[in-house]
This record gives structure tokens, sequence and C-alpha cells, in this order.
């Protein structure tokens, strides 16, 4: 989709040559998860891209960080999670609920941020430099800033190719609203084709709503630590 939007809105210039469009078409590192690698970001480096040994180090090196994220981190939290999550709601106390879904939002992370991590290396590798895709998203103050630092090439790719072309922010605060809703209910879409997928797109998008309306106002006055408290227990949830 992506180059062919690239291609429409004359962003960049049709691919001549068909070996470098399958490259694009199969870049392999990418295609599972993320980062979302889209063909203006990579267009001149399917013909003029560098290899080299430091290249190949640093890309070996972010291969094993965002392993060892996955295989160190994420798994074993994921199956403290797995274990409490097989508990009937009766045999649970809240503390025992709560490290469950502490241990999830942390599985979750080093899942993806890992893979992300090995993706950026694999690149490298071939002489290719992908965008990064996770900035410390945990250290938010607000959900607007999580989702600055969260899967940032999926937020990038829905701001260019959908809540731009609606109008963004340029056609008064009711389109404004209508074109948030609709990128965040696509947004669910995109993660799983289900109702709880649908549900999570609106409630992040309610929760956006709200803060541009005169939550982000608010968190600026109170001290950082709540705002961060706030931003973690919305996001657990």
């Amino acid at each position: 989709m992506s180059y062919s939007l690239d291609v429409y809105r004359k962003e960049v210039h049709y691919q001549k040559n068909f070996l470098n469009f399958a490259t694009f078409v199969t870049l392999f590192p990418q295609l599972v998860a993320g980062p979302i690698v889209r063909y203006h970001d990579i267009a001149d480096q399917l013909s003029e891209r560098k290899e080299n040994d430091q290249k190949r180090y640093e890309g070996i090196q972010r291969f094993v960080f965002g392993l060892a994220k996955k295989v160190l981190l994420a798994n074993p939290m994921g199956i403290v999670w797995d274990k409490i999550s097989g508990y009937a709601a009766s045999e649970m106390s809240i503390l025992l609920a709560w490290l469950g879904v502490i241990c999830f939002s942390f599985q979750i992370y080093f899942d993806f941020s890992g893979y992300s991590d090995m993706a950026i290396g694999l690149g490298k590798i071939f002489g290719f430099d992908f965008l990064e895709n996770f900035n410390y998203p945990y250290i938010s103050k607000s959900i607007t800033e999580f989702w600055r630092r969260w899967h940032i090439s999926l937020g990038q790719w829905f701001k260019d190719y959908v809540y731009i072309p609606l109008g963004g922010n340029r056609k008064g605060l009711a389109r404004q609203i209508r074109n948030i809703l609709i990128v965040w209910i696509l947004s669910g879409i995109w993660h799983g084709a289900s109702f709880n997928f649908l549900f999570w797109g609106l409630y992040y998008g309610v929760i956006l709503i709200l803060e541009k309306l005169f939550l982000l106002k608010l968190l600026k006055k109170i001290p950082s630590i709540f705002a961060h408290l706030y931003s973690l227990f919305l996001i657990s949830i």
C-alpha cells in the first residue's frame, strides 16, 4: 500500500527496476511485525545502500540485544502471566491479579520492541537503515506521549495515510475528533479482527480525545510522578 500511495501522491518516482521493487515487497526482516517500512523511507537505499563491516557489526549487536529482550525478559514474564491468568477469578487476590497485568504489559513491550530491534539489526546487516520503532514508551506522562513512543512506525503510517488525508486538525474540532476516532477504529482492526481489538482502538481514541480537550493541560499542572502513574495505569488496563 505504501508504494502505491507514495507513487500516486508523487512523493517518489515509480521503481523501474523489478528486482529493487521485489526486494522492497519481500523485505523479510520487517514483514511480520515491524517496524513498518514505508517505500519512501528506503527508496534510495534499494539501489544505493552500502554494506560494510561496521554496519554488519552494529546489525549483529542490535539483533543480539533484541533477541535477549525476547528470550531473557519477555518469555519469563510471559510464563508468569500465563500461570496467573490460568487461575479462576475467585482464587486470585488483587495483588496477584496486578502482578499478572504488570508482567503481561512488560511481556508485550519486550517481545515487540525486541522483535523490532532484531528487524533493525537484520536490516543493517543487509545495508538498510530502518527507522526506530520504540522510544522508552513506559516513561510517558500521557497517553498522547505514549503513542509517540510506542510502535512509532504504525502511528506515522496512520497519520500520513489516513489522519492527514481526512483533514487532520485543519477543519475544526468536530472534524478532528471524528478523524481521531476513525484512525483508532482502523488501528484496532489492524491489530486483530475481533470486537476486543475494536474496543481497544475506541478506548485509546476516547482517551486521546479527552487529553486533547482538557486532560493534557491538567497533566502538565500536577507532579510528574502522578502523570506517569496515570499513564501506566491506563496502558495496563
